[in-house]
């Protein structure tokens, strides 16, 4: 038994793992102080040079937080000083063309007038299996439909596809759409966001009554409520006890 517990304490240093968890918890408010500060567009819309930053902030955390010899105001301070200088560049980028060229590149066409560029996709490195996943994955299985392919600079693959190809369009059919209209969520999992429903200048109480009359008595039945500027509401019963259909077996 005493042997036992000699091996689980030379595995399991309690002391360091304390030290790592602490460092771990440093490094993750740090980060996610850093990536507020650089905003969404870092998240959703990777540029090389956002690729390049990520990566560099990633190592430094991780650095911080195993290594437990070094300061984590080490650490801190170069995931700190990186998220500044990609700020910096994003700010750079948002006045001067040249810059944005510079770090965030430019997009570059791919397919033209029907034709596939080849030089275009070497410079991109891309090959040809490659584009015709692309080309799938955008809903074309067959390239021939598609009049420009153009690669952005995040990577993502952008197409347009030839005149008569061209999904039909309300205005194509001489069609005048209904106005859209923007929709609320005034209830999520049974609890009434008082917040939305201010903003859509209502409140609690007129909504309960408008559940009243669509039959539905009872907030906590409900998964889902929404609310447009035509006052339409829209309810979504919490229905867990429906089995959904087995069809991809």
């Amino acid at each position: 038994m005493i042997k036992i517990h000699n091996i689980i304490g030379d595995i399991m240093d309690f002391s360091t793992l304390g030290t790592v968890t602490y460092r771990a918890l440093i490094s993750l408010f740090t980060l996610f102080i850093v990536t507020k500060l650089l905003g969404k567009k870092q998240v959703s819309e990777l540029s090389l040079f956002d690729y390049v930053i990520g990566i560099s902030i990633g190592n430094f955390a991780a650095e911080m937080t195993i290594n437990t010899e070094s300061p984590e105001i080490n650490g801190i301070f170069a995931v700190i000083l990186f998220g500044l200088v990609a700020y910096l560049v994003s700010w750079l980028t948002m006045k001067s063309i040249f810059m944005r060229r510079l770090f965030m590149g430019t997009p570059t066409i791919i397919i033209q007038n029907g034709k596939i560029l080849r030089d275009n996709m070497r410079k991109a490195h891309l090959d040809i299996n490659e584009l015709l996943e692309e080309c799938r994955i955008k809903g074309y299985f067959d390239i021939s439909n598609i009049a420009y392919g153009i690669m952005e600079v995040n990577g993502e693959m952008s197409f347009l596809p030839k005149a008569l190809y061209k999904p039909l369009s309300p205005s194509d059919m001489k069609i005048k759409p209904d106005k859209e209209v923007l929709v609320g969520n005034v209830i999520i999992d049974g609890h009434i966001m008082d917040k939305n429903l201010s903003l859509m200048h209502k409140d609690a109480s007129w909504l309960l009554k408008q559940l009243k009359v669509l039959g539905c008595n009872n907030v906590k039945d409900i998964l889902l409520c929404t609310l447009d500027e035509n006052e339409k509401v829209t309810i979504y019963k919490d229905n867990e006890n429906i089995q959904g259909l087995d069809i991809l077996e």
